[in-house]
């Protein structure tokens, strides 16, 4: 398993297009310079009333499929 680290900041409004299925995916760049895409939905459990904001690890296996997602800053 592999893991890439996204620091995040989407505004309420901006998460909300993409909770209402306007927007699918999430395109970040990685702390270490990578341009990431990855599904909308893996964030869901991380939203609050002022959108989402923190440092996430993103887990997927060594063909590229989501494994998990942590909150670690």
């Amino acid at each position: 398993m592999r893991s890439i680290i996204v620091p995040l900041k989407i505004q309420p409004d901006e998460f909300q297009r993409l909770y209402e299925g306007n927007v699918k995916d999430v395109s970040a760049r990685s702390i270490d310079g990578l341009r990431v895409l990855f599904p909308a939905n893996i964030l869901r459990p991380f939203v609050t009333h002022s959108g989402i904001s923190g440092v996430f690890a993103i887990h997927f296996s060594d063909d590229n499929r989501f494994h998990s997602i942590e909150k670690i800053d």
